[in-house]
């Protein structure tokens, strides 16, 4: 792969653009990062593959090659990598994985065992270069802040584990000669995001105080979409010494849960505020009963660390990638809620496990009767 490069592509980006247009595989390639990433691509005249399970249909079909499969099934995987037009692919990207609220045995098997067959098979077909997307979730429940990279891994929950064991992956075939950035972003949002998020906005959009867990007086770290794809692009373009290592990926910009969350309700224009939600023990004890009886679209990390600080330091991708953010925490949620209150129409009554869709607010959407 060429390392050379040319001017970056816009005054916005300090990302170099190569100058030969690249091949770059994206595994979840119709999710929320994925159809990010591949439009992120393709504004940077890039060829691009995408390998999802889900159906690719967005407007730039026409300009993507498109592979419907499991990254769990090899064939899936090497179709996806057979050469654009003659040109070999130059990066995988690999984003695809079960989240939290698939199964335990979903889970394992995609985002563990998929993992390691993506990478197995582009070693295979000489792909020299994986960018794996994992999550700060391998933290686990932090005890100090900000977290680095060096810091203990533990899991909470079969994603959480997963995570690790995904890295470690990761980890193993780097040791083989592969050049593998693994990127751990914090909650990323923006344009396309639902799942969890969803909530914010229909609570929001309708004209409802929003709850949050504790007193909100927390700092809570996210992170833009936008952000994220930006950081893939400087790990999957710049040199092997500057890029062959683990990365935090996070906003630069935050505050607190109740003041970044409030940007939403301000912009929704109702007048409503955040309410703080004690005793937290209370709350969280709650949302654990709920949780199994599958009445709540939250889960255990989630729940368990919302209250509490939560942010990374980013100074790795700052000086050895020259990351840096355009958004702030506050930022990135009202794209994200702009950009809902623009589709609301493509996805209303429609609900399931993924970023592309909302999350069932269960035993949660009648508490909203409280809140109005």
């Amino acid at each position: 792969m060429a390392e050379t490069t040319a001017t970056p592509v816009s005054a916005q980006s300090a990302a170099p653009v190569p100058l030969r247009p690249m091949t770059f595989m994206i595994t979840g390639g119709a999710g929320f990062y994925g159809i990010n990433m591949v439009r992120y691509l393709l504004a940077r005249g890039q060829r691009v593959v995408s390998l999802d399970i889900a159906p690719f249909d967005y407007p730039e079909a026409d300009r993507v090659r498109v592979v419907t499969g499991d990254i769990r099934d090899a064939d899936a995987v090497l179709r996806a990598l057979e050469p654009v037009d003659g040109h070999a692919v130059d990066v995988v990207i690999h984003a695809a994985a079960a989240l939290p609220r698939h199964s335990p045995e979903d889970i394992h098997s995609t985002d563990v065992l998929g993992s390691r067959s993506v990478l197995a098979i582009a070693e295979r077909c000489n792909v020299p270069r994986v960018v794996h997307i994992s999550s700060t979730a391998v933290y686990g429940i932090p005890d100090h802040h900000p977290l680095v990279e060096t810091d203990r891994l533990h899991g909470v929950g079969p994603y959480g584990v997963a995570k690790i064991e995904a890295e470690v992956a990761c980890a193993s075939f780097r040791e083989r000669g592969m050049i593998v950035p693994i990127l751990r972003p914090k909650s990323f949002v923006g344009p396309a995001r639902l799942g969890v998020f969803a909530m914010l906005c229909d609570w929001a959009y309708g004209g409802y105080r929003f709850p949050v867990i504790g007193a909100g007086h927390n700092r809570y770290q996210l992170l833009d979409v936008e952000d994220l794809c930006e950081a893939t692009w400087l790990a999957a373009t710049l040199p092997q010494e500057r890029v062959n290592r683990v990365f935090n990926i996070g906003a630069a910009e935050f505050t607190t849960i109740r003041k970044d969350f409030q940007a939403v309700l301000d912009r929704a224009g109702h007048g409503k505020s955040i309410v703080g939600l004690r005793p937290t023990w209370g709350v969280i004890l709650a949302l654990q009963v709920l949780e199994k009886l599958r009445l709540s679209p939250l889960y255990e990390w989630v729940y368990r660390t919302m209250a509490e600080d939560s942010f990374v330091s980013i100074d790795a991708a700052r000086e050895q990638l020259g990351f840096t953010p355009r958004y702030s925490n506050a930022e990135a949620l009202v794209r994200m809620y702009d950009w809902y209150v623009a589709s609301l129409p493509e996805f209303q009554g429609k609900s399931g496990v993924s970023h592309r869709v909302p999350w069932d607010q269960g035993a949660l959407k009648l508490a909203k009767l409280i809140f109005r």
